[in-house]
């Protein structure tokens, strides 16, 4: 059977930078911002001592041990954690991870919501950080600072492939190929590339989809069960994957609305893109409770037909 155009994964966002959701939006932000920051400070020294050492030695995640190439003990901070996911070491290095970002992040925003997305990013670069500076002196890798949201990234690329299973990518804007195949075979590639001699950090990547994986394992929201994990090899259901959420519970006296199971009746108007771009972006402007039945409706029978 042939592929229709509608099949592959075209994230929105063409319309305008307004259109993104806004923790992606602030996120893209952030890391131009730190970006900048960095592509400035190599332009300046500090007692002979280039700028760029310094945001290395305070923001960059320092291994806990060994000696930077001044000589001096690495300096190990908690704080790093944070700070090293939003600094890049070239302008491909950013535009890369910025791209997937907002490949990726799109629709799982939307589908988290912003304040779990932020906490859902975040957990997973702080995961990727503690892979490399816990396990590289296990398998002897070089010790060196990381820098990059590459970890973070790999966390939402499983997401994706955990709720979008059988979503459609264009590989190199040609290939069609399945999320989750294209992202497993993206993460075994990062397994077999452990112990190569490298600049990558490819611990950090395995880190960040390891705890995107548990992170969604372990929500209470999503009913995904370990049993059911070969289910995204062979067919999709909710949003494109097994997952089952929960009806409607009340939290601190307010009902909070989750997302339900609905039926188009096969009279219905055509669902368009454009209707479909609309409703996303007022979820990530006021959350899905504040769809319309209509549009719940909607969304659920796109998701299907995705």
């Amino acid at each position: 059977m042939g592929l229709d155009s509608r099949d592959y994964y075209r994230p929105s966002g063409f319309g305008g930078f307004s259109f993104f959701p806004k923790v992606i939006k602030n996120l893209l932000i952030i890391n131009v911002v730190v970006f900048l920051i960095q592509l400035i400070f190599e332009n300046f020294t500090f007692g002979g001592i280039p700028g760029w050492y310094f945001l290395n030695r305070y923001f960059a995640l320092n291994p806990i041990s060994g000696f930077d190439q001044l000589g001096e003990p690495y300096n190990f901070q908690i704080w790093q954690f944070i700070t090293y996911q939003f600094m890049h070491g070239s302008f491909t290095h950013i535009l890369f991870n910025m791209f997937m970002l907002w490949m990726f992040g799109m629709e799982i925003a939307n589908l988290m919501g912003p304040r779990k997305f932020l906490i859902f990013y975040l957990a997973c670069g702080i995961g990727a950080g503690l892979f490399q500076i816990l396990l590289s002196p296990l398998l002897g890798s070089v010790s060196a600072p990381t820098i990059g949201a590459s970890g973070a990234v790999f966390g939402i690329m499983i997401a994706f492939a955990m709720f979008f299973p059988d979503r459609y990518i264009l590989f190199y804007f040609l290939i069609p190929i399945k999320a989750k195949y294209l992202i497993a075979i993206l993460v075994l590639f990062e397994f077999v590339s452990v112990n190569e001699p490298t600049i990558v950090a490819h611990l950090a990547h395995i880190g960040g989809a390891v705890t995107g994986f548990l992170f969604i394992m372990l929500d209470r929201n999503y009913h995904f069960r370990f049993d059911n994990l070969f289910n995204l090899f062979k067919r999709s259901k909710s949003f494109g994957s097994s997952a089952k959420f929960r009806k409607p519970r009340k939290f601190k006296g307010t009902e909070i609305e989750e997302a339900e199971f609905y039926e188009l009746d096969s009279d219905e108007e055509e669902i368009t893109q454009e209707e479909i771009d609309r409703i996303l972006d007022k979820i990530s402007q006021s959350g899905y409770q504040n769809l319309t039945e209509r549009e719940k409706r909607i969304l659920f029978e796109a998701s299907k037909r995705k």
